[in-house]
């Protein structure tokens, strides 16, 4: 005979997890991962709409998840954790992809092609000027904008390799936009004027 408790799908508490998780148990992270995996990528891509986009943010909290494991209250849902986070990372990552947009406008307006002679000067006034602006940027902010924009690394292979968080990255690549467009605010006024 089948009773009410045998019908109820086994959950394990929490609690254990993670107290298991914040000692280092791999299998803890395992049966969290498997668990909740799924989920997380759902719940990202229902705010991205990009499969690909929203395993690899899954991937990114689940790792900082890993990382965190001995800061984690004791108490503290594992569900409300991960869903919270891999939101708060998919709405960072929207965010982004506004900047980029924004960002783009500013470089296609830079790099039109030039019909006369006084705009190729001025298209050779504008790269020399974009050349000096990465070089003023302090030394982590220009080597973030460079991979980024030049080698085309996404955040978290940048943070990766720096050995940072991809909220410090996108710090940096915010600083990095802020300062070129000040830097290069007399080129952007005159291509606007045009």
């Amino acid at each position: 005979m089948l009773t009410l408790t045998s019908a109820l799908p086994s959950f394990v508490d929490d609690r254990d997890q993670l107290a298991r998780l914040s000692g280092g148990d791999h299998a803890a992270f395992d049966e969290i991962f498997r668990q909740w995996y799924e989920p997380v990528v759902r719940s990202a891509n229902r705010v991205l709409h990009d499969p690909g986009v929203a395993e690899e943010l899954a991937q990114d909290v689940f790792l900082e998840f890993w990382r965190r494991r001995e800061t984690l209250a004791p108490d503290s849902s594992v569900a409300g954790y991960l869903m919270q986070a891999v939101r708060n990372r998919a709405l960072n990552h929207l965010r982004h992809l506004a900047v980029q947009k924004k960002s783009v406008v500013y470089v296609e307006a830079l790099s039109e092609p030039a019909e006369h002679a006084d705009v190729a000067v001025q298209s050779g006034e504008v790269e020399r000027a974009i050349a000096a602006a990465i070089a003023e940027l302090p030394p982590r902010t220009r080597e973030v904008f460079v991979m980024s924009r030049e080698r085309g690394l996404r955040y978290s292979e940048i943070a990766e390799q720096l050995g940072v968080s991809v909220k410090a990255v996108e710090a940096n690549m915010s600083r990095a936009l802020r300062m070129l467009r000040e830097r290069l605010a007399p080129f952007l006024a005159r291509n606007d004027d045009a």
